[in-house]
C-alpha cells in the first residue's frame, strides 16, 4: 500500500475574490479553507498546508494536527508555494506520494478521492479528469518531488505533468467537484 500525504495550497491572495476567501463562511458554518481541509483530514493521516508567513492558523480555522509550511515566496505565485510545500515534505515526510489540493475546492466527492488514492504510486502522476478537463487533486509520486521543488511563478505543476506523459494516470470521474474552485463570491452561492 502506497503512503500518501496531503498538501493543501492556501497561500494565495484572493485578488479576484476581493477579500480573504479562505475565511469566507460556507452554509455549514465552517470557513472555505477549514471545509477544504476537513475533507483532506478525513482521508489522509498526514496533512500539510502552505500559508503566507503572516497567517494565523486559528483565524483560518486550521486544526492543531495539521502541519504548517510558511510560503516565504507566496506572493510570487503558486509555483513558489508548491515548491516550498514539497521542500518541507521532502525533509519531513516518509510518504511515497503527495496529493496536491487547493484550499478553495471543498466539493470533491469522497469516492473520487478513494479512486484517485488507489492509483497513487511513487512512479506515477494521477490526474482526475471530468468531462475532458483535468482537475484536482493531482497526486505526484515521490520520483517527481525534485522537479516540483524547482517550480516558480504562477504556473503550478502543469509542466511536470507535461514532461512525463508515460507516468500520467488519468482517472475519468463524474465529479464536477474536481474542477470547482472559488475565485469570486458568487461561486459560494451555488453548492453541489
Amino acid at each position: 500500500m502506497e503512503t500518501i500525504t496531503g498538501l493543501v495550497l492556501a497561500a494565495g491572495f484572493s485578488r479576484r475574490f476581493g477579500a480573504d476567501k479562505r475565511k469566507a463562511p460556507l452554509p455549514g458554518g465552517q470557513t472555505l479553507l477549514a471545509t477544504s481541509l476537513s475533507q483532506v483530514l478525513a482521508r489522509l493521516p498526514e496533512v500539510w498546508v502552505v500559508l503566507r508567513p503572516e497567517d494565523d492558523r486559528r483565524a483560518l480555522g486550521i486544526a492543531d494536527g495539521v502541519n504548517l509550511v510558511r510560503g516565504e515566496s507566496a506572493a510570487l505565485g503558486m509555483g513558489h508555494s508548491l515548491a516550498s510545500g514539497i521542500e518541507a515534505l521532502d525533509q519531513h515526510s516518509k510518504a511515497n506520494a503527495v496529493a496536491i489540493f487547493l484550499g478553495d475546492m471543498p466539493w470533491i466527492a469522497d469516492e473520487t478521492l478513494a479512486r484517485l488514492f488507489a492509483e497513487a504510486g511513487a512512479e506515477r502522476i494521477v490526474v482526475p479528469v471530468h468531462q475532458g478537463q483535468p482537475g484536482h487533486p493531482v497526486i505526484f509520486g515521490r520520483r517527481f518531488w525534485p522537479e516540483l521543488r524547482r517550480l516558480t511563478g504562477d504556473e503550478g505543476a502543469r509542466a511536470v505533468v507535461k514532461a512525463h506523459p508515460n507516468a500520467v494516470i488519468r482517472v475519468e470521474v463524474s465529479d464536477p467537484g474536481v474542477l470547482r474552485d472559488v475565485d469570486v463570491p458568487a461561486a459560494l452561492i451555488t453548492t453541489l
